[in-house]
């Protein structure tokens, strides 16, 4: 994998990443992702502290079936764009229905693991009000929610990592594959190193675009928001999420180019080995 290669897949995904016809597709696909997100935060106002760390988590996994399906769609459309291939959204979307279906379920068994891990954090706080144990039962148990909390963020990673690698592996074929989870690891492991920097590259700008958004809306929430009842609130944070979305769409769209882009060039580069 020379340098060359993968600075023109990058300016090349870059370029497409401002499609008004991809934007216009994914914005609403993003603003329910947001909704999701609004109605978590809103819960979580007056909820305790087990509710609060669940719903801190549950947007990105009920948001990462959406997405995922968002992203074949949009592979298929990138795909043609590149080729130069003439493209109605209408007919991709009507071969592609029964597909995304199916893909919106893969993301099911994390969710799942995610309320397994949920649960047993739940068990925890139950110890901690244990009257007289509890607070020694806290202090030796600390370990516990560490490890469930990391548990939870990393299956939030592994959600980006399908994202990338398994999209377009769905997108360019006819069909979902019962291997599939076989043929993303056997191109991940057949090259880790060139892999991981290809991750890295089509995440760290979707990520450095989320932090700046972020840090804008908590300045906004501390510096702004009305401490009001919680619909207010929801209200608040619905406003914000709009714009939220829309700069973020380009980011998101770079993510599934460059991840086409990334499929592509190590399909080229093992055909040669």
């Amino acid at each position: 994998m020379k340098f060359e290669d993968v600075e023109h897949i990058f300016n090349r995904a870059l370029k497409f990443s401002f499609s008004k016809k991809k934007m216009l597709f994914l914005f609403p696909v993003l603003v329910i992702c947001g909704l999701m997100l609004v109605f978590c935060r809103a819960l979580a106002v007056s909820a305790g502290q087990w509710v609060v760390l669940s719903l801190t988590f549950l947007p990105v996994f009920l948001s990462s079936g959406l997405l995922l399906s968002a992203g074949v769609v949009l592979a298929r459309v990138y795909h043609h764009e590149v080729k130069m291939i003439p493209l109605s959204f209408k007919k991709i979307l009507s071969q592609s229905w029964e597909l995304l279906i199916g893909v919106s379920y893969l993301t099911f068994p994390l969710m799942l693991v995610y309320l397994f891990l949920w649960m047993l954090m739940g068990i925890f706080y139950l110890l901690k009000e244990i009257p007289a144990l509890g607070d020694v039962l806290g202090v030796v148990l600390a370990f516990g929610p560490f490890l469930l909390v990391l548990g939870s963020l990393v299956l939030s990673f592994f959600n980006l990592f399908i994202l990338f690698f398994a999209t377009p592996h769905i997108a360019l074929n006819s069909r979902l594959k019962l291997k599939l989870a076989e043929d993303v690891y056997r191109r991940f492991s057949q090259n880790l190193f060139s892999n991981l920097i290809l991750f890295l590259l089509g995440i760290v700008p979707l990520l450095l675009i989320v932090g700046i958004l972020s840090l804008a809306a908590f300045l906004t929430g501390v510096n702004f928001f009305m401490k009001t009842e919680t619909l207010a609130i929801a209200l608040q944070w619905f406003f914000i999420m709009i714009p939220f979305c829309a700069i973020l769409t380009p980011g998101i769209l770079f993510f599934f180019n460059f991840a086409v882009e990334s499929y592509a060039l190590m399909q080229k580069k093992h055909s040669h080995v």
